[in-house]
């Protein structure tokens, strides 16, 4: 798992059958200070995140299609939770 943040939504009227019904999102991979990660995926949303929400996504293509209940779908990414907040002790 890693920690993103949602920064679009992506409108596709065309997709493959098991994809119907379900919302797209652009997430960007976050570092600890919430500084970018590499670039922003493509991942389906199963828990009805927002932009500007911080999420946790799966980017395994198994994982990712297992997590969501669609299994044998062509999913790279999928974003699996709501992050409503990070601790980090600094003294480790």
């Amino acid at each position: 798992m890693q920690i993103a943040r949602v920064v679009g939504t992506v409108v596709s009227t065309q997709k493959h059958r098991t994809f119907e019904a379900a919302t797209l999102l652009l997430v960007q991979p976050l570092n600890i200070d919430d500084s970018p990660r590499g670039t922003a995926v493509l991942a389906i949303d199963g828990v009805g995140a927002g932009v500007h929400e911080k999420v946790l996504i799966v980017l395994e293509g198994r994982a990712a299609g297992e997590a969501l209940g669609r299994k044998g779908a062509p999913v790279d990414a999928a974003v699996i939770g709501i992050i409503d907040s990070v601790d980090i002790d600094e003294h480790l």
